[in-house]
């Protein structure tokens, strides 16, 4: 079973997007963006009135039918809460694929808020989070065993490459 989903989490501003591109580019996976889905959706002629777990919805679709037809998905997500995590360990299994967890950390307070105060948006339409939107967002601790990567003083080519070896050896039945 070489089938992978690769689930990426973190607050906004952490780097998950730039990790995410770069391995996909780099492995031809397909890459399921949260913002990229919610902001079609708010978009689309009948707009829910709440997004809260629509965006999420439609990428777990999309995954499982990826997943299901040999792809290696990439999932960039907050992933704030043990629910949404669950959500995609059943995708994976749904589909038959391996899946492997990785949370990526901005340790560093000011570089973080530096790159939400910074970046713009690729997504039209799309408006970023502020600092103290980032600040105030629910995000639980984690209560299981994942990948942390930290995005400040590891470059985007060791995370890609971080998680290629992570992926090869959970294909290969290793621990990570």
């Amino acid at each position: 079973m070489g089938v992978m989903l690769v689930i990426l989490s973190g607050l906004p501003g952490v780097g998950k997007t730039a990790i995410a591109r770069e391995l996909a580019a780099q492995t031809g996976a397909v890459h399921l963006r949260i913002d990229s889905i919610e902001q079609a959706i708010r978009t689309s002629q009948s707009p829910p009135t709440s997004l809260d777990d629509a965006g999420y919805r439609v990428a777990y679709a999309v995954a499982v039918d990826n997943l299901r037809i040999g792809l290696t998905v990439i999932a960039d997500s907050v992933n704030p809460i043990p629910l949404t995590r669950d959500a995609w360990l059943e995708v994976a299994a749904r589909a038959g694929a391996h899946a492997i967890e990785i949370e990526v950390q901005c340790p560093d307070a000011a570089e973080h808020r530096r790159r939400v105060e910074t970046r713009v948006s690729d997504v039209p339409g799309l408006r970023l989070p502020t600092w103290e939107e980032v600040l105030a967002r629910e995000y639980a601790p984690w209560n299981r065993g994942h990948l942390v990567l930290d995005s400040v003083s590891t470059t985007l080519d060791q995370n890609v490459k971080i998680i290629q070896d992570a992926v090869a050896r959970a294909r290969s039945g290793s621990a990570l």
